[in-house]
């Protein structure tokens, strides 16, 4: 019984030790420029409905559950999925727009499991082309956030932010 509750306590304290080191946060972003004036790309960024034009989850279900509410490329406008495995459930929402510069959304995933994140599209003027930055940011819960010790959501999402931003920049340069 003596050896049960070392064995026991042992694991506490390890997974005590591990909460502790754990990440807390996460903020993955990717960038690429486009040969379009920036009026024009921050446009198209702002609307939920042209983004399943260049989303690489779409392409990952594109049979996907879609629903829009609000008025696209306004703030409360939201767009709602539900997909397979791949793409899960949730929704977004835009938050926040600094015209010509910013679009800021809320990502509440509902499955596989429930978490909320940050999500931006930035454009700026750079050499005669529109740098785009898209980013992605959130805290980390526990037990979560111990796995986070084993994976990087810089390199679980950041292929995929490469991926779009890619199918983006061909689609707005055709």
């Amino acid at each position: 019984m003596t050896i049960v509750l070392y064995i026991l306590a042992g694991i506490i304290v390890l997974l005590l030790v591990l909460a502790l080191l754990a990440p807390k946060t996460y903020d993955v972003s990717r960038s690429i420029k486009i040969s379009k004036p920036k009026e024009e790309v921050f446009e198209y960024l702002k609307s939920l409905k042209k983004m399943d034009e260049w989303s690489p989850w779409a392409k990952k279900d594109p049979n996907m559950e879609k629903k829009f509410t609000g008025t696209d490329g306004e703030v409360g406008a939201m767009s709602y999925w539900n997909g397979n495995k791949e793409v899960g459930e949730g929704e977004q929402e835009i938050t926040k727009i600094v015209e010509g510069e910013r679009v800021e959304s809320e990502l509440r995933f509902l499955k596989p499991w429930k978490s909320t994140s940050d999500c931006y599209m930035e454009v700026k003027d750079g050499d005669g082309k529109t740098k785009v930055t898209w980013g992605f940011s959130g805290k980390t819960k526990f037990p979560m956030s111990i796995m986070m010790l084993f994976m990087s959501m810089d390199k679980m999402v950041g292929k995929d932010f490469e991926e779009g931003l890619a199918t983006l920049k061909s689609n707005l340069e055709k």
